[in-house]
């Protein structure tokens, strides 16, 4: 990217000498540190070629969604400003994982042939953010491509969506189609761990107790046999996380038949759910009908209500869907369904022992598991929406007051903080931005130190391994830098109100020596300080509205100062700090107001004319005289 264009740029000059405060050398020393740490990393687990090193074969549909996340947060470093090594090493992770789990069975045509879209969705996060890293490459713009086809009924390898009735066919789908069927060795992998979570259905012979033995032969006969009669067939809500890659299509070509099929396919679940009295149902057979092959039950579907996971997994693939919808159509009122599934389980809930408690699973017998209301998904609603109506489901939620503490743990994902980091974007916790930065050096030193003392036959590795001991944390980075929580772990977009580039590098992130805390969040635009801790050199930052240039910049002022700033009328703005200089920033921003896409400030995506295009091979013909 060349870095002149940079020069172009509405530009505020900062001079104002400010001592670099505690929270900038803190993301500074994360950055330096975990760039280094992730080489290491990879070169611990991976032989020359980049495979991972582990057995030589791996049964069932599962595990390529964990080699991915394996390497899933080094782009997403480097493009806050990490190492630059890191897109290549997370490049060569990508295409070593898609060439072993190919080996292995589970991958055809660069794809999962056949998984459920919770898996997908974690997959697809390594996609995601080498898109938002490094967009110029076609191959990327071609898979994005393909791989959305398999999902909006264009791949007739792979004709997961029926277009007539607007549903996947399956809730196990892939680059080989819908999977109809599942077999027993589907299923090998996960059998001992499924053992201690609750029965998939109620008529299980044998089961009466709170755990299925999946490991018993005869029971788990009995569980498949009903899984294919009840699960295989049909949609799931869980399939709405698909919107996901085919907004990643679009973000790549901009085409509206990619818009229109996320906005269609969210309106079809919306309808079903005014259909079943308002309450997403969780199953809808070939046909289209709610409960077709549940015996009439709208609940009970694969990842569904009764599903050991119930709620959560279930609503946040509805959230992947519409807030996927909202960023294409630039309009908040896409999140509308899972606004009201919120509120549906808000208003079925009930007070004990004085905490607001709502349902998280449905059974037969009704509605169960009341715990807690949890904020974590409403703020990531208004963290996207920064509409009234979602902050005041935010402040329904009681004992916000709890949420005033750094837990000292990670969680999958790297997603354990929303709810602190909401109460500092909001102005109730003013030292989360070093506790939180702090933490995750902790736990950076603390996987580092496992790592040396790893040890054994890595043939006896669970397949979660890697990304148990990847000493790549990017939460605090994320929350402080661009004002945002992590995305939804399951396949969700990154939504943020602002990211940035190195001006003079012509680079994605914050120039060497350069910190950014954003401050405060809201309809019109962000607070944003900026801090060169370099006292030597001065450093360009490019502003960008939104993680995609949706968000049209409209002016950047130092706070405070008197001074108008200046106009943007654009994505992006560049701010000129001295050696040793800080500001105070307002970034005013119309929200939703440009086409969201992968390009930046030096060029859009790479051309449709890049791709390459396949010879159409006559039925019948082969090779060979």
């Amino acid at each position: 990217m060349p870095a002149g264009d940079a020069r172009q740029l509405p530009t505020l000059r900062c001079r104002r000498p400010a001592p670099a405060p505690v929270w900038c050398l803190l993301q500074r020393h994360l950055l330096a540190t975990m760039g280094e740490a992730a080489q290491w990393f990879f070169d611990r687990y991976t032989r020359p070629d980049g495979t991972l090193v582990w057995r030589t074969e791996w049964p069932g549909m599962d595990g390529s969604d964990d080699g991915y996340e394996s390497w899933h947060a080094f782009p997403l470093l480097y493009l806050l400003g990490g190492d630059a090594r890191l897109l290549e090493t997370a490049r060569r992770g990508w295409d070593a994982v898609t060439w072993q789990f190919t080996e292995y069975g589970q991958i055809h045509r660069e794809f999962d042939a056949y998984y459920d879209w919770m898996h997908h969705g974690e997959s697809s996060l390594l996609l995601y953010y080498l898109a938002l890293a490094d967009p110029s490459r076609p191959q990327d713009r071609q898979r994005a491509a393909r791989f959305a086809a398999m999902y909006t009924g264009n791949d007739p390898e792979a004709p997961n969506y029926d277009p007539a009735r607007r549903q996947m066919r399956s809730p196990i789908t892939g680059s080989r189609g819908p999977r109809l069927t599942m077999t027993a060795e589907d299923w090998c992998t996960h059998r001992a761990v499924l053992d201690a979570y609750p029965p998939p259905f109620e008529d299980i012979p044998g089961v009466s107790g709170p755990t299925c033995p999946w490991t018993d032969d005869a029971v788990f006969a009995q569980v498949l046999a009903r899984m294919n009669a009840r699960m295989a067939r049909g949609d799931v809500p869980l399939n709405l996380t698909a919107a996901g890659l085919v907004a990643h299509a679009f973000l790549f070509t901009g085409e509206r038949s990619h818009r229109d099929w996320v906005a269609d396919y969210v309106a079809a679940w919306a309808e079903r759910a005014r259909a079943n009295g308002g309450i997403l149902p969780d199953n809808v057979g070939p046909t289209g009908r709610i409960g077709e092959c549940m015996d009439g039950k709208w609940w009970g579907g694969y990842y569904g209500w009764r599903w050991p996971h119930g709620a959560s997994v279930l609503l946040d693939a509805v959230a992947v869907g519409c807030m996927s919808a909202a960023l294409l159509a630039g309009d908040a009122a896409a999140l509308d369904l899972v606004r009201s599934q919120v509120d549906a389980l808000w208003a079925l809930g009930r007070a004990e022992d004085g905490i607001w408690k709502t349902p998280t699973k449905r059974l037969d017998a009704g509605w169960t598991q009341f715990r807690p209301a949890d904020g974590r998904l409403p703020v990531l609603i208004w963290s996207l929406s920064q509409a009234a109506e979602d902050a005041a489901r935010v402040a329904r939620v009681p004992g916000q007051d709890g949420w005033d503490r750094v837990a000292d743990h990670t969680g999958k994902g790297d997603q354990a903080h929303t709810l602190p980091w909401y109460r500092y974007i909001t102005g109730h916790l003013p030292a989360y931005p070093e506790e939180i930065l702090r933490l995750d050096l902790r736990h950076v030193a603390l996987r580092l130190d496992a790592i040396r003392r790893d040890g054994g036959d890595p043939a006896s590795w669970d397949v979660h391994h890697w990304q148990d001991h990847s000493p790549v944390l990017c939460e605090g980075l994320v929350q402080t830098m661009l004002g945002a929580p992590m995305p939804i772990y399951h396949g969700g977009l990154l939504h943020s109100p602002v990211r940035y580039f190195d001006g003079d590098a012509g680079r994605p992130g914050l120039p060497p020596g350069v910190g950014a805390l954003v401050e405060g969040v809201g309809p019109g635009g962000v607070r944003l300080r900026l801090v060169n801790a370099d006292p030597l050199r001065a450093k360009r930052v490019v502003v960008q509205g939104g993680a995609f240039g949706e968000h049209l910049l409209t002016r950047v002022a130092e706070a405070g100062s008197g001074e108008a700033g200046v106009e943007a009328g654009g994505p992006w703005a560049a701010v000129d700090l001295a050696p040793g200089a800080g500001a105070d920033l307002e970034v005013g921003m119309r929200r939703f107001a440009g086409r969201p896409s992968y390009g930046g400030p030096w060029g859009g995506p790479a051309p449709a004319e890049a791709m390459l295009r396949g010879r159409a091979v006559p039925a019948g013909a082969h090779a060979g005289p």
